[in-house]
């Protein structure tokens, strides 16, 4: 994915893609990849198959099309395999996401052909099936993408892969999963033990954690605040003045402020207030 992402960088992170594979030959290299008796194994494990699996058959019999049947079969083995490694292996599965198919035409001509999203939807829908059947986690790439503004044209570099806004939308997603999921240990990013002490104890230096913290707070969903909350702070403010007010004139700003707002304000306007960005400690 095309974005800087340093939260995990206190874990070993291990990445394999291959042009054009699916779950075909994910599930021949599965054994060597994974292997059961290896001495450490896996925390977490996030599959992304199906994108290759769902282009149209080639009338040859070759090229990358896996039968929708066939796949899910694949990915059953796949999560299966995974799940047996250790009691404390984690796996997610990642479904399909959604193409620009003009895009992919402009780009490429007739060198892809057969990708479209009518096929590849249901690869999508029917994996998300197999998640809650086999009790591992889903993320609905497919549906996220789709939600951004302008996703046809922001989320793609040329069609099929990327852009840096779109692999924001899956980390976004990613990290809810984790930050959500009952697991024991969590895998979230801030509940994972310090590997170094940060700083060393060194007078006056910049705390490099609070700035790890503030870099990666763009992934965190917005800090919601309650209309109970906010009430609870305008009540605050108009009963505890800065300074001393008689009962009498305090009662007559109180409800010059009732009676004549400087402005009006809707509920749906207090549900959309955001706390001020999280700043580093310097």
């Amino acid at each position: 994915m095309n974005i800087t992402f340093d939260a995990y960088s206190q874990a070993d992170i291990i990445l394999r893609g291959y042009a054009g594979w699916n779950s075909r030959f994910a599930l021949k290299v599965l054994d060597q990849v994974f292997p059961k008796d290896a001495v450490i194994q896996p925390s977490l494990v996030i599959v992304y198959f199906g994108g290759n699996d769902s282009t149209h058959p080639h009338p040859s019999g070759l090229g990358p099309h896996v039968p929708l049947s066939e796949f899910i079969e694949n990915m059953r083995k796949i999560g299966e395999h995974l799940l047996s490694l250790s009691d404390k292996t984690r796996v997610i599965f990642l479904t399909p996401p959604p193409m620009n198919e003009k895009q992919i035409e402009v780009v490429f001509g007739d060198v892809i052909r057969g990708r479209s999203n009518e096929l590849c939807r249901p690869y999508a829908e029917e994996l998300l099936n197999l998640c809650r059947e086999i009790n591992v986690k889903g993320i609905d790439i497919w549906t996220a993408i789709q939600q951004q503004d302008d996703w046809l044209n922001s989320c793609f570099t040329d069609g099929i892969h990327f852009t840096a806004k779109a692999s924001e939308v899956v980390v976004k997603e990613i990290l809810k999963v984790v930050r959500e999921a009952d697991w024991k240990p969590s895998l979230y990013w801030k509940s994972l033990p310090v590997e170094f002490p940060f700083d060393f104890d060194v007078p006056n230096s910049i705390s490099l954690y609070d700035l790890e913290l503030t870099r990666n707070n763009q992934f965190e969903p917005p800090h919601t605040v309650s209309l109970c909350d906010q009430e609870l702070t305008r009540n605050e403010q108009q009963l505890e003045p800065q300074h001393p007010v008689s009962l009498s004139d305090h009662e007559l700003t109180r409800n010059e402020q009732q009676l004549d707002p400087p402005h009006p304000v809707s509920l749906c306007d207090h549900e959309q207030l955001d706390p001020p960005p999280p700043t580093a400690r310097l």
